[in-house]
């Protein structure tokens, strides 16, 4: 019997790149942990605008930058079209968005709950996120000074290393598990 490598496919929507900072993280973190390492976990963090299809992976991470509460509209719109092949697999969320310390707003994105049932996401975490005013547009420029929101890089690199272990631990539990019953 051959090895086979474990897929997993981190899907990213991010607006101004900081949501996407810790998809390729994550990716990294799951790829690179030990227990990825001992079964050839391989991870790739790809953008929501390129729709891949999450049927050839052993289990997917999707993730959003979150505004005014939800998740962008191409995340959601993954998630719609592609329910069927995500229920049929691990599959964990994320969100990016909260601001300062402590973070704000500290509330789950509206969201979360359907698309979790949707997609039947083992888990979900929010990030911190980034807010950086040379990348906005001047609209939003505009509201974050209205709001005197704090501007930084909140990004909390090690609790997103972290995750991506305990995801890559559980990947590979999992399909232990799936082998060990499928030679009983």
């Amino acid at each position: 019997m051959t090895a086979r490598h474990l897929r997993v496919l981190v899907v990213v929507a991010s607006k101004h790149g900081a949501t996407a900072d810790i998809g390729n993280e994550l990716a990294r973190a799951i790829a690179g942990s030990a227990p990825g390492r001992a079964v050839g976990l391989e991870a790739m963090s790809v953008p929501v605008e390129q729709r891949p299809d999450p049927a050839p992976y052993d289990a997917v991470v999707l993730g959003s930058a979150v505004y005014v509460g939800r998740w962008l509209e191409p995340a959601r719109h993954y998630v719609a079209e592609h329910a069927g092949a995500l229920r049929g697999r691990p599959v964990w969320l994320f969100s990016s968005g909260p601001i300062g310390k402590p973070p704000f707003p500290a509330d789950e994105p509206h969201d979360v709950n359907s698309l979790a049932h949707s997609t039947g996401a083992r888990g979900h975490r929010v990030f911190s996120g980034r807010l950086d005013k040379s990348r906005l547009t001047f609209g939003e420029r505009a509201m974050v000074t209205a709001m005197r929101a704090p501007i930084g890089d909140f990004r909390d690199w090690d609790a997103v290393q972290g995750w991506g272990d305990e995801i890559a631990e559980e990947v590979v539990r999992l399909v232990s598990t799936l082998a060990v019953a499928t030679t009983e």
